[in-house]
C-alpha cells in the first residue's frame, strides 16, 4: 500500500520536449511550463475585460487534465482552462466580501476532436464571455464573466498549481488580451495563426503576452508581447504549491476521474481490513481487533497522504484518507459476516503452534 501510495517517490524529470517540425511543446505525463514571474496590474485595470487564445493538441480526447492555470499568492487558482475529455471546462476562483473562496465554471461541449488541433479563443466583457472555435463562436455565457484580474498571478501551463493534474498533448500558441476581442477581430487573429504562426496584432491591442514558441531549443519560451514575463522549462515536473490534506468537499467534482480513483480507494484498502482483523483476531490476545484495525488503517492512510504533500506526482487530501478508512471498515466487515478458507488456515496455524 505504500508502494502503491507513494510511487514514484521522488520527483521525475519534466516531461515537456520541442517539436522538431512545427513551431510548439510537448507536454508527457509529467511535463509544466512556468512563468519567470507574476503577471500583475494597477488597480485601474484591473477590473478591464479581457481574452485568451490558444492553440492546442490533445493526445487523448479519453483524458482529463489542467491545460494552464493562474495561481495568485493568495492561495487562489484565479483562472483555470482545463479538458475533461472531449470537453473544455473553464473556472475562476475569487474571494467574496466574507473572505470565502466562490468558484464559477462554464463548461463548453465537444470542442476537442481525436486527431485535430483546436484554436480556442475567450473573451469576456460588460456582456458576459464568449467562447470561440477556429474563429467562430460557439458557446455566449452572459452570466459568466472574467476580467483582467483573472489573468493575474503566476501562469502555470501543463498542470494545476495546486495538485498534479496532468495534461498530454501540444502547445501550439499562447495570446493573453487586456481587452475584449470582437468576434471580426477573433477569425481575423485565428487566420492569422494558421498562415503565419502568430496573430494580427495592430497597435491598439493591449497583448499582455504572446508566446509562439519558436525557439525550437533550451528552456526560455519567449514573450512577444508588452510584458516581460516569459515563461521557462524547469529540469523537475513542478507543483508550485501542492496542498496539505485539501479537504474533501474541495476536492469533490463529478467527473468519471474522481468516481474512479474513490472507488480504487476504497476497494485498495479492503484486504488490509481483512487480512488484518483476521490476524488479530486469530492469533493475537486483542480486544477489540475490529476497532484496531480501523485505526491501523487510518494511521497508514494518514501517512502516506501527508507524504504525498511532498511528491508532485501525488495529490494529498481528506478524500483519500475517508475513502481508505471506509475500505479497511469494509473489510473487517466481510471478515466477520463470513469467515473464509484463510480464516480456516490461520485457525489450523494457531491450533499447530
Amino acid at each position: 500500500m505504500l508502494v502503491a501510495g507513494l510511487w514514484p517517490f521522488h520527483q521525475p524529470d519534466n516531461d515537456v520536449t520541442w517539436l522538431a517540425y512545427a513551431h510548439g511543446v510537448s507536454f508527457g505525463p509529467h511535463g509544466t511550463l512556468l512563468s519567470s514571474s507574476a503577471f500583475d496590474l494597477n488597480d485601474s485595470e484591473a477590473q478591464a475585460p479581457c481574452s485568451l487564445e490558444i492553440r492546442l493538441f490533445p493526445y487523448d480526447i479519453r483524458d482529463t487534465g489542467t491545460v494552464l492555470a493562474f495561481y495568485s499568492s493568495d492561495n487562489l487558482q484565479r483562472l483555470s482552462l482545463q479538458q475533461d475529455r472531449a470537453d473544455l471546462l473553464l473556472e475562476v476562483e475569487r474571494r467574496d466580501a466574507q473572505h470565502r473562496t466562490v468558484t464559477s465554471e462554464i463548461s463548453v461541449k465537444k470542442v476537442f476532436h481525436q486527431g485535430s488541433r483546436a484554436f480556442v479563443t475567450i473573451t469576456s466583457g460588460a456582456q458576459g464571455t464568449m467562447v470561440y472555435l477556429d474563429g467562430l463562436a460557439i458557446e455566449p455565457a452572459p452570466w459568466f464573466k472574467m476580467i483582467s484580474a483573472d489573468l493575474t498571478g503566476q501562469l502555470v501551463v501543463g498542470t494545476s498549481p495546486v495538485k498534479p493534474d496532468s495534461w498530454a498533448g501540444q502547445l501550439w500558441g499562447l495570446a493573453i488580451y487586456r481587452q475584449e476581442l470582437t468576434g471580426a477581430e477573433v477569425f481575423q487573429h485565428y487566420r492569422a495563426w494558421e498562415a503565419t504562426g502568430r496573430p494580427y496584432s495592430p497597435e491598439n491591442e493591449r497583448s499582455a503576452a504572446l508566446y509562439l514558441f519558436d525557439e525550437h531549443s533550451g528552456n526560455v519560451v519567449h514573450n512577444h508581447g508588452n510584458s516581460t514575463v516569459e515563461l521557462y522549462i524547469p529540469e523537475k515536473y513542478t507543483i508550485l504549491h501542492e496542498k496539505l490534506l485539501e479537504p474533501a468537499w474541495k476536492e469533490f467534482n463529478p467527473r468519471w476521474g474522481y468516481w474512479k480513483g474513490v472507488l480504487k480507494n476504497v476497494v485498495g484498502f479492503v484486504p488490509f481490513g481483512y487480512f488484518c482483523c483476521a490476524y488479530l483476531s486469530l492469533t493475537k490476545p486483542v480486544n477489540r481487533a475490529a476497532l484496531v484495525t480501523v485505526m491501523l488503517g487510518l494511521t497508514i492512510s494518514l501517512t502516506i497522504e501527508v507524504l504525498q504533500a511532498y511528491l508532485p506526482t501525488r495529490d494529498s487530501g481528506t478524500t483519500d484518507l475517508i475513502t481508505n478508512t471506509l475500505g479497511t471498515g469494509l473489510g473487517v466487515m466481510f471478515h466477520r459476516w463470513k469467515p473464509s478458507v484463510l480464516t480456516a488456515i490461520l485457525n489450523r496455524i494457531r491450533f499447530a503452534a
